[in-house]
């Protein structure tokens, strides 16, 4: 997030889309909705769906699935158009505006109503209502990312939020809620293919070998694979050994019949986890690895907020503290890691990252701390982009709307989107494990329309078989207008009904992230 979370009070207009914060972000949801009740912050919702938080919506868009690139651009065509962008702001901290204008001077709204399904007149007021205000904030989630463009999902988001002067300003910015704890460490950490921690570039020889005379070895030339790049790359027998930690893919990820073959076909795989999870199952070593309440050490949250977790409990069994786990592993393969504790890992990362070059217990004992923060004296950084961009001018970039390339047809007439309810988290891996929790949702749903399911035969509460190209599962149906006419939703945490077996494993060109919100289907009752 370019903002911390209570900017969100702070806005006079919130435009939430491809997230439903009531059930994925409930906190931050809390924030936002006292914004709406108490500062009379304006809320844009746009969702396929009829999510929860719409209710506060001053305005409300139901685009097609896949198509957000279109009413983004609708939207900045409206407010260049009628000439409501920040003419001061585009001229002053971006640059190239006129190629930019040349693209999204072809999205009329008209147009955008054929592509998307929006009524142009409420395109026009969503572009009129964010142009507007004073400080616009965007929040965006998985729902933007999830898609075989999802990158062109989020240079739109980008180029909205600088057309109107909203990055650098508090109640500002643009606002990706992490789908995860801590999946915002990790990354800083460097739990990406081509970049060691603090995203600094493996292609950059004296970051390198900064690293190699602290580490005392010397690191790859190349980057790594991303996850989703693996499985395909055991099926080829490039690779023959895997160890995942803290994953479940047997559930998570898509296409899982590919997923499952390509495990099976390791000669080795490690799996170090708190419980035995599906995919624990298939390994040839299980590690067990404590909870967060058995360790110490910090989380990095959504808005980059740097935060100490302190033990509470024992360790139970023979489990360890995941950095114990790695440090212990080392030492056995030849490679000493001598840390006893997580303070001097902390201390490590703070002489290696330049954006927690200031974040140490000491001061972390005291209060959290947003990175950038580079030294002993800085405060952290509450919001970003303040007074210019890392790469000095905000870049404007040309994005052309592209349509998924499994749409609806005779055999697959409905578009299924995958997502989390309330009650359960990822794989369930946790939360189906609380006798509570299974009560109020104990069983995979599919989430269809009354309509769909008159001309279907299928009454609710009845079960229902979903197939795709990939496979089928066999589900309870819930009849609810939640989903608009032929798309159906299931979420993805039921590993006997595992959603991701009829996703599409198809990704983006760039971040290779699945498709995991456009997928065509059949629906049929059993």
């Amino acid at each position: 997030m370019t903002n911390p979370i209570a900017d969100f009070k702070k806005a006079d207009v919130i435009l939430i889309t491809g997230s439903n914060p009531t059930e994925n972000h409930p906190v931050i949801a809390l924030q936002m909705i006292k914004a709406v009740q108490e500062n009379k912050t304006k809320l844009i919702v746009v969702d396929p769906r009829e999510i929860e938080i719409a209710q506060y919506a001053e305005i409300r868009l139901r685009p097609k699935p896949g198509t957000d690139v279109a009413w983004l651009n609708g939207m900045m065509y409206v407010i260049i158009d009628e000439d409501l962008y920040d003419i001061s702001y585009v001229a002053d901290r971006t640059e190239n505006f006129m190629a930019f204008k040349e693209t999204v001077m072809r999205y009329n709204p008209e147009f955008v109503e054929q592509v998307t399904g929006i009524p142009a007149k409420d395109l026009i007021s969503a572009a009129r209502l964010y142009a507007k205000a004073g400080r616009g904030s965007i929040a965006y989630c998985m729902g933007i990312t999830q898609h075989a463009f999802g990158t062109d999902n989020v240079k739109s988001i980008a180029n909205l939020a600088m057309l109107c002067g909203n990055v650098g300003i508090k109640g500002g910015g643009v606002n990706p809620l992490r789908g995860q704890n801590n999946v915002q460490g990790a990354c800083d950490m460097g739990a990406l293919p081509n970049v060691l921690p603090g995203y600094q570039s493996i292609s950059d020889q004296e970051t390198v070998r900064k690293f190699e005379k602290v580490w005392g070895k010397k690191l790859p030339a190349k980057p790594g694979l991303a996850v989703t790049d693996m499985w395909p790359a055991i099926l080829e027998k490039k690779i023959k050994g895997m160890y995942i930690l803290g994953e479940n893919p047997v559930v998570s990820d898509p296409n899982l019949k590919e997923v499952e073959a390509a495990l099976k076909k390791l000669d080795f795989l490690v799996v170090q986890d708190i419980f035995m999870t599906e995919t624990a199952k298939l390994a040839n070593v299980v590690l067990p690895a404590a909870s967060f309440a058995e360790k110490e050490g910090t989380f990095t949250n959504t808005e980059r907020r740097v935060q100490r977790v302190r033990q509470g409990l024992d360790p139970l069994g023979d489990s360890r503290p995941d950095w114990k786990i790695i440090c212990n592993l080392s030492e056995k393969m030849g490679m000493p890691m001598n840390y006893d504790t997580p303070e001097e890992i902390m201390e490590e990362i703070a002489c290696l990252v330049p954006i927690y070059g200031g974040i140490h217990y000491e001061r972390l004992n005291k209060n959290s701390l947003q990175w950038p923060c580079p030294n002993w004296e800085h405060p952290g950084t509450p919001y970003l982009h303040k007074d210019s961009f890392t790469r000095g001018k905000g870049l404007f970039q040309s994005v052309e709307s592209i349509l998924s390339d499994e749409l609806p047809n005779e055999e697959y007439p409905f578009l299924l989107s995958t997502g989390r309810v309330l009650y359960h988290y990822n794989s369930g891996t946790m939360t189906r494990k609380v006798e509570g929790l299974n009560l109020i949702f104990p069983e995979v749903i599919t989430e269809i329309h009354p309509l769909d399911a008159k001309n279907k035969g299928i009454a609710d509460g009845s079960m229902v078989k979903i197939t795709s190209r990939r496979g089928e599962i066999t589900t309870r149906a819930c009849l609810t207008k939640k989903s608009p006419e032929g798309i159906v939703f299931i979420p993805f945490h039921f590993g006997e009904a595992a959603a991701n077996i009829l996703t599409s494993d198809t990704l983006d060109p760039i971040a290779r992230i699945p498709a995991f919100k456009v997928c065509a289907v059949s629906v049929e009752p059993v």
